[in-house]
């Protein structure tokens, strides 16, 4: 009984059989056929492999929402140079709400000579390459999303030469958290003292001849630090022209959420408009020298996700470009071999023709054939 359902079940699954099945005496062989053959299997791994590459890779989703985070505090990362004594300068926050952060809550000033080592130097010349390369082809943006954590900070390296000159300029680096409005960073002359209305820096003591705000931007950033993450600013260097000169930097910022394959991080992106005068109080231009960053926080926030093709989607097309190429090249050998016999049957058929052409005793030619006789009568 078993054997007997088995055979039936069989049958059945052979009759539901869509696929024709064509004998293989009706099959023909050609050179013809074997050489579309090759280009077909030939064109099918090099598109797969192909197809394989598209797979492999990976792409950055945006997706923009409201941010309703107000009650945090932003961090700020910052590392630069000014090209005065640690003594003559001072930094500080001080946003709309009249709140101001004081550098000490988490800067330091170092006492640094502002010349670059050559190692120092090829770096900012390879950041400056690369922030050149960033405002041309924005989709590399994505690459550096991908690469974090993989290439190396984008700080300087720590400087290997023993130099005998005594230190001319102050590095302030560290980081602030303050608060999610807009504000203003600033390194102007003096250092900054809290005052009821608002704050001062004491400037009286410093002469208008030692003001020389030319200035190097190592690294600027907002929120957390993430290593091989290049932004705007990264590797500036800016140079007065004069001793009463303003440097001012608006910068919008963008909250970002990170979610790639290698790392998750909230994070912020920012872009920048530069600007910078000399302070001329008789020409009308009035102002304090000093370097002045104007930030402004945005209310959209930003998620790039790193995204995937699913291995459902490789499958389905994979099996189109196999059947398509299939299909394709057998229509196409189909319509090659008609009109190569159709050319080959009219080149027999005039061949053929002139063949059996004959001479008549006027002169002319007969295209019939000539009558059939049978020796064996005469």
């Amino acid at each position: 009984m078993r054997r007997l359902n088995r055979k039936k079940t069989l049958n059945l699954m052979k009759e539901l059989d869509a696929f024709p099945k064509v004998p293989e005496s009706y099959v023909e062989t050609s050179a013809s056929g074997g050489t579309v053959s090759l280009i077909a299997f030939t064109t099918i791994a090099f598109l797969t492999v192909m197809e394989f590459m598209v797979y492999r890779d990976t792409w950055m989703k945006y997706e923009y929402e409201v941010d309703k985070d107000f009650t945090s505090k932003l961090r700020i990362n910052i590392d630069i140079t000014v090209a005065m004594r640690c003594q003559y300068v001072g930094a500080d926050v001080l946003d709309l709400a009249e709140t101001m952060v004081a550098s000490a809550d988490g800067l330091i000033y170092e006492p640094v000579v502002f010349d670059l080592t050559p190692q120092q130097k090829e770096l900012q010349r390879m950041l400056q390459l690369i922030q050149s390369r960033l405002q041309e082809e924005h989709s590399l943006q994505d690459v550096i999303f991908k690469s974090a954590f993989k290439s190396a900070s984008t700080a300087l390296p720590p400087r290997e030469d023993n130099s005998l000159q005594s230190p001319d300029a102050c590095r302030i680096h560290g980081h602030l958290y303050v608060n999610k409005v807009a504000g203003n960073f600033h390194i102007t002359v003096g250092k900054a003292i809290p005052h009821p209305r608002g704050h001062a820096h004491l400037a009286a003591l410093v002469s208008h001849e030692s003001y020389n705000f030319s200035h190097r931007i190592d690294h600027l950033s907002f929120g957390e630090l993430i290593p091989g993450i290049i932004n705007p600013l990264d590797g500036t260097e800016k140079i007065a022209s004069d001793h009463n000169q303003m440097f001012q930097y608006f910068i919008t910022v963008v909250p970002t959420k990170l979610h790639t394959y290698k790392i998750s991080a909230e994070t912020h992106q920012f872009s920048v408009t530069e600007r910078e005068r000399v302070i001329n109080h008789a020409a009308g231009s009035h102002g304090v020298s000093g370097i002045f960053m104007k930030y402004d926080i945005s209310s959209l926030m930003v998620t790039v996700t790193e995204e995937h093709m699913p291995f459902w989607q490789f499958l389905v097309r994979l099996c189109g470009i196999i059947g398509g190429i299939f299909s394709t090249t057998g229509i196409l050998h189909g319509f090659g071999r008609f009109v190569a016999e159709i050319i080959f049957c009219r080149f027999r058929l005039g061949s053929h023709r002139s063949s059996t052409s004959v001479p008549l005793p006027d002169g002319h030619t007969s295209n019939h054939l000539p009558p059939i006789t049978d020796n064996s009568t005469h």
